[in-house]
């Protein structure tokens, strides 16, 4: 083959067929989170047979979305050699020799491998607040055609990309794949607010990730899913609302071209990319009204699609609970105290109540991180929390009968609950860092990381008569590059945190501080 071949499977599903090999990278079939994401435009009339004997295999991080364990166990043969990101954690390997591989190619983070003439290039991202699962990505070049599959990845430094160039073609992630602030109960007037803000912020850094890169192409993939469900149908971006943080691919193809960026090219399930000296060459599998019906007809096409699906879903509801009721409050003591008693700095983050209502007095749970115990909640008023989630208690009976080690991962991604925070603008990334590690391991993992940031040497920068930090407090993105000075407050552009330069405080969160100081104040 004198050229690059890519087969777009859906969300950030690719099949690669190269000069010196094939590489089958994120399928997603399998409905996510309770049923609650499904892929977007809907990929179930793809024949898995036409890709599942690649030559390599490619997850990028263990989220439902990018591994779906149920497809890759059916189809997937076995004897594919895998691509490893060094993640520092065994959990993907340890999943997928579960499902039967056995050939793992081990990547050194940044350093590329030469496979036979293919060359690969993965990073891995591996902060707390990347998992700690991980997140990565991965640069392919076999000598016609060089792509960056970026997929959910938000590195820091965009010069590290860069070098890493020039691509032919960029995978980019531009839509929502979060439940904020849509499962929240803001008032009205906030909640329209703060999507409105997330809808133009994630595509405003989806756009600035393409101009840094600069690509020949870019591909708009991973988002936004499709939900089926009943309760959450209204979360789908029907008429391109401004407070829907779930825009598509035709929406953000069109804010591109709106930019002066007329790169981009739209793919649904079935497209065939042919990268080639330069030139890019989509072929959609339908005509131009069947490619652009999901689009063009959202309503009708997510009516038939869920029609179809209706009866799995009755039956991914039934699979919620089983057997007689579970004494939720024993159950999770026994299961978090230990990791409580495991996570001081964790702890220390939350330093409150963290509440799960299930609406019974006697079974709603309490995770005391200043007590470090689980008990039952005596309700509104009897004790404050710092963040408090009313959900089904068939979902956290189905947590507990699966031993589920990642509730961001399930739970949270569903978007089936509602979520309350006393205070709306303050985000603690330390709750959701430790639902993400509800096992030994990863909650040791999570304390060793944090412990070696706070570690990492003191590096500041100079900016408009202030000396700052530079690595922020939020992600670790470098503020010389994402760093936007306005009437005395830093914005980081990469997730738009505040904060206050005369104090240090920070404006979106409770739980980070930014070291500066005037240029004249500073310590000589």
């Amino acid at each position: 083959m004198a050229r690059m071949r890519l087969t777009f499977l859906g969300h950030v599903g690719f099949f690669m067929e190269t000069r010196a090999g094939s590489v089958l990278c994120d399928p997603w079939f399998t409905p996510a989170y309770f049923g609650s994401w499904f892929p977007f435009p809907r990929n179930d009339g793809l024949d898995p047979a036409a890709f599942a004997a690649p030559d390599y295999l490619y997850i990028s991080h263990l989220h439902r979305d990018h591994f779906d364990r149920e497809w890759l166990g059916r189809y997937v043969d076995k004897r594919t050699r895998v691509l490893l990101p060094e993640f520092g954690v065994p959990f993907l390997e340890r999943e997928l020799r579960s499902l039967g591989f056995e050939n793992f190619v081990t990547t050194r983070h940044g350093e590329t491998v030469d496979l036979d003439g293919l060359s690969v290039t993965i990073l891995a991202f591996t902060t707390p607040a990347d998992g700690p699962l991980g997140d990565s990505l991965m640069v392919v070049d076999d000598g016609s055609a060089r792509v960056l599959n970026q997929n959910d990845a938000r590195p820091g430094d965009p010069d590290v990309l860069r070098a890493l160039g020039p691509f032919d073609a960029q995978i980019v992630q531009f839509s929502g794949a979060i439940w904020y602030p849509v499962a929240y109960d803001f008032p009205a007037e906030l909640k329209s607010r703060l999507a409105r803000e997330k809808r133009v912020n994630q595509m405003a850094r989806a756009r600035q990730y393409i101009e840094w890169v600069d690509a020949a192409h870019v591909l708009p993939c991973a988002g936004p899913p499709a939900f089926l469900d009943d309760d959450l149908f209204s979360l789908n971006d029907l008429d391109r609302g401004p407070a829907n943080i779930f825009p598509d691919q035709a929406v953000f193809l069109d804010l591109l071209r709106d930019s002066g960026i007329d790169r981009g090219a739209l793919v649904v399930p079935g497209s065939v990319v042919d990268l080639e000296r330069g030139e890019c060459k989509v072929t959609h599998p339908g005509d131009d009204s069947t490619t652009m019906r999901p689009f063009t007809e959202k309503r009708a096409y997510l009516d038939e699609y869920r029609r179809d699906w209706a009866s799995w879903l009755a039956d991914e509801r039934r699979s919620w609970s089983r057997g007689p009721a579970r004494d939720l409050v024993a159950e999770l003591a026994g299961w978090f105290e230990p990791l409580l008693r495991r996570a001081p700095i964790t702890s220390a983050g939350i330093a409150g109540n963290v509440v799960l209502d299930v609406g019974e007095p006697g079974s709603d749970v309490c995770i005391d991180f200043v007590e470090s115990e689980v008990r039952a909640w005596r309700g509104e008023g009897a004790e404050p929390y710092v963040y408090k989630a009313d959900v089904d208690r068939r979902l956290i009976e189905a947590l507990l009968e699966r031993h589920v080690e990642d509730w961001v991962n399930s739970l949270f991604l569903s978007c089936r609950f509602v979520g309350h925070r006393p205070d709306a603008a303050n985000f603690n990334e330390f709750v959701m860092t430790f639902f993400k590690a509800l096992s030994p391991e990863r909650i040791a993992y999570v304390e060793r990381s944090y412990r070696e940031r706070r570690e990492i040497a003191d590096e500041f920068f100079e900016r408009d008569g202030w000396r700052i930090e530079r690595f922020c407090p939020h992600r670790q993105a470098d503020l010389t590059r994402f760093g936007e000075i306005d009437d005395g407050v830093l914005t980081c552009s990469l997730h738009h945190w505040q904060f206050d330069l005369a104090t240090g405080r920070c404006l979106t969160s409770d739980d980070r501080h930014l070291r500066c100081a005037r240029v004249e104040d500073s310590p000589q």
